[in-house]
C-alpha cells in the first residue's frame, strides 16, 4: 500500500483528498502546515506528496526547493496543489522540482488518476529499463534500442531521453532539463538543448516523433 502524505493548511480540502485517496487504497497522512510536514518526514518517507502552494509557515516552492536538494528525498513523487492557476505559477512549481500540478477545484477521480499515473512512472523509473512503445533504454546495460535496431546516442542525449522517458506523459520545462542533464552550473545558451533535442529524435527514427515540443514551456515523451 502506497504511502501519500497531504500537506494542506484549508481542513475541507485536505479531508476530502485523504477521504477518496484511503477509499482508494492508500495510506495516508495529512499536515496542516509545513512543520508537521518535517516532522513526519524524519519518522517515515512516503511514496508520494500532495503539496499546496499556499502554507502558513512556508511556501510551498521553498518546500519542492528543500526536498530536491537533499539525496533521501529528491526523488519523491511530488503533485502541487493549489488555486493559483495562471500558466507562469504552473511552469514556476514545475520548475521548481513538482512532477505534476492540479489546480483548486479538481474532481477525486482526477486526483486519485493523477496520484495513480505518478506512482506508475515513479516505479518505473526504478526499474532497470524503461519500455515505451518502440523505444526500450536498458539502464543496467546503458543501452537504447528502436524495436530490434541499437540506436547509438551520446552521453547527454542519453540521459535526455532517459529523463523525457522517465517523465513520460508530463511536461519537462527546459530549466529542469538543463539542470538535471547539463547541471545546476550550466550557463550556455538553451540552444543546445534544441539542438540535442533535433538529433534525438533525428537517431530515434519514426520513434523521434514521441519526443513533442510543448511551445514556450519544454519537452514531453507521449506516452
Amino acid at each position: 500500500m502506497a504511502l501519500v502524505y497531504i500537506v494542506e493548511d484549508d481542513g475541507n480540502i485536505r479531508e476530502i483528498e485523504a477521504f477518496a485517496l484511503k477509499n482508494a487504497g492508500y495510506d495516508i497522512r495529512d499536515f496542516a502546515c509545513a512543520k508537521d510536514f518535517y516532522r513526519e518526514m524524519e519518522r517515515e518517507k512516503p511514496d508520494i506528496i500532495l503539496l499546496d502552494i499556499m502554507l502558513p509557515d512556508e511556501d510551498g516552492l521553498a518546500i519542492v526547493k528543500k526536498l530536491r536538494s537533499l539525496a533521501g528525498t529528491r526523488n519523491i513523487p511530488i503533485i502541487m496543489v493549489t488555486a493559483k492557476t495562471s500558466e507562469i505559477d504552473k511552469v514556476k512549481g514545475l520548475d521548481t522540482g513538482a512532477d505534476d500540478y492540479m489546480t483548486k477545484p479538481f474532481g477525486v477521480m482526477e486526483l486519485i488518476s493523477r496520484v495513480k499515473a505518478l506512482l506508475r512512472r515513479s516505479q518505473a523509473s526504478q526499474e532497470k529499463s524503461l519500455q515505451i512503445g518502440k523505444v526500450c533504454l536498458d539502464e543496467e546495460r546503458r543501452l537504447v534500442t528502436v524495436g530490434d535496431e541499437p540506436c547509438e546516442l551520446t552521453y547527454k542525449e542519453y540521459e535526455l531521453l532517459k529523463l523525457l522517458m522517465n517523465r513520460a506523459g508530463i511536461v519537462t520545462t527546459r530549466d529542469m532539463i538543463l539542470d538535471r542533464v547539463w547541471g545546476t552550473d550550466y550557463e550556455g545558451e538553451s540552444r543546445t538543448l534544441d539542438m540535442h533535442i533535433k538529433t534525438l529524435r533525428q537517431k530515434l527514427k519514426g520513434a523521434g516523433e514521441m519526443i513533442r515540443t510543448v511551445r514556450n514551456v519544454g519537452y514531453m515523451f507521449m506516452m
